[in-house]
């Protein structure tokens, strides 16, 4: 059976293929081929540029112009030459240095010196090299302008709603009122810690052989400053240099990385499940599309699907960020193979926080407040006023203030005439007094509307 997004065994690249294709190019087999091969020729350049290496003199410029376009042309014909390569020699990173000496032998330039390519390598200074520019391409190209998304989006509820007071809920009982936009802005700031811990991570690399000690480079040329030619490298591909590794980089900054990707998704789980009950109670009401069903059997449906997709789907891609985070720091003595596979369903996780990510910008598009509805619970809490009036009475000393309120409000549903009755009777400062007439549970939202406007000043 041909592979198609139909006959796919994974939802990314079969159900949801559609929106996981920015990812294609980056963290599919394909994309970390491409990554191999741009180490490999990068690794090359870099060798034939320094003096102490006299047998790979420097490039000229028809050597480096083949170089270039063996980079900006790859496409899927060089990775199928590669992998049919790699069906002979059952080993992915060989292959694509036996690919290059193809390429490099109808160039006089380059084919003398073809065996100073993967020159004192072990595969894994390859493959660390070629992950890390592999998710580094993913968030700076990808997942960074999905959280730019929702970041927008939900700052701009957080804007539009500032004002707009909301009832609030402790242990799923009415409680002190807050704003809509607030509640909102709060789990952007929760989201923008996580974004920026992802966004100041460093991606690390090291290219220095076979238990990172240099011995291979160091018996060849002895002369050579190999630590300071390999952090050079590794900083020329955009990486961060790593200097004490075994055969492997240890993977900590991979581990860091998914668990603030982990945290990020963890907190869009709390907030798909926070728009899942709002709209459940009716604070949103879902704008309908022409021909989309809710039930197939109940039509009058309008089903909170995206926020179900999106929480189902971000939960797949933690466990695997779990796992990820937990197995690739461990390695047996100076290298063990269990990494190379795990390595592989990077791409699947982060194909499902795409999945999650674009379910949910769709259910916020389609949401619209009900304000009327959100009065309406407002208008019937007035017990909520229980925690102003007695914080008032403490102020001016009256005696068993919270013992007061719990006998007047605890379990009850009490009236605005129950709470002025209330009021009238207390031995207050007549100004105090008014205050607490003023308030309803619509205007005793404390700073919840200015906490909500001044989000982008924090």
């Amino acid at each position: 059976m041909k592979l198609t997004p139909l006959t796919a065994l994974s939802s990314v690249d079969g159900r949801y293929s559609g929106k996981t294709e920015p990812l294609r190019p980056i963290c599919s087999e394909y994309g970390l081929i491409h990554r191999r091969l741009i180490v490999e020729i990068r690794w090359f350049q870099a060798l034939a540029s320094d003096d102490g290496i006299p047998e790979l003199p420097v490039l000229n410029e028809t050597a480096n112009d083949h170089l270039s376009r063996l980079i900006a042309e790859f496409d899927e014909t060089a990775a199928a030459r590669i992998k049919n390569i790699e069906s002979d020699t059952n080993h992915d990173v060989k292959a694509v240095e036996y690919y290059l000496k193809e390429q490099f032998a109808g160039i006089p330039e380059l084919a003398a010196y073809s065996e100073f390519l993967h020159f004192a390598c072990t595969s894994e200074d390859i493959n660390n090299l070629s992950y890390a520019l592999m998710m580094k391409d993913a968030h700076e190209l990808v997942m960074s302008d999905m959280f730019g998304r929702i970041d927008s989006t939900l700052a701009g509820m957080a804007k539009s709603h500032a004002d707009l007071p909301m009832l609030s809920r402790t242990h799923g009982q009415t409680a002190s009122p807050t704003t809509l936009g607030k509640e909102i802005a709060n789990v952007l700031q929760r989201l923008r810690r996580q974004s920026t811990c992802m966004s100041e991570q460093q991606f690390l690399g090291k290219i220095n052989g076979a238990v990172g000690n240099f011995n291979a480079h160091i018996s060849a040329y002895p002369e050579v400053d190999w630590p300071v030619l390999a952090r050079q490298f590794v900083e020329s591909l955009g990486l961060s240099w790593n200097p004490y590794t075994t055969q492997i980089e240890p993977h900590d900054w991979m581990a860091e990385l998914f668990q603030s990707l982990a945290r990020y998704h963890t907190i869009l789980i709390d907030f798909c499940r926070d728009s899942w009950a709002y709209i459940s109670i009716g604070y949103y009401r879902q704008r309908t599309i022409a021909g989309e069903v809710g039930s197939s059997t109940m039509p009058h449906k309008v089903n909170p699907i995206d926020f179900e997709n999106a929480e189902g789907n971000l939960g797949v891609a933690n466990a695997l960020l779990d796992h990820l985070a937990a197995k690739l720091p461990v390695s047996r003595w100076q290298r063990d193979l269990t990494d190379s596979t795990v390595l592989r369903v990077i791409g699947t996780a982060y194909g499902h926080s795409m999945v999650a990510m674009s379910s949910l910008l769709k259910g916020l598009s389609k949401l619209e407040v009900d304000s009327e509805r959100l009065a309406a619970d407002l208008d019937v809490s007035w017990e909520v006023l229980a925690e102003p009036i007695q914080t008032v009475m403490r102020r001016y000393g009256v005696a068993n203030a919270y013992e007061q309120l719990k006998s007047l409000t605890r379990g009850k549903r009490i009236t605005e005439d129950d709470l002025a009755a209330f009021i009238a009777g207390l031995d207050l400062p007549e100004e105090a007094r008014q205050a607490l007439l003023q308030l309803t549970p619509r205007n005793y939202t404390g700073n919840a509307a200015m906490m909500a406007k001044l989000l982008d000043d924090s």
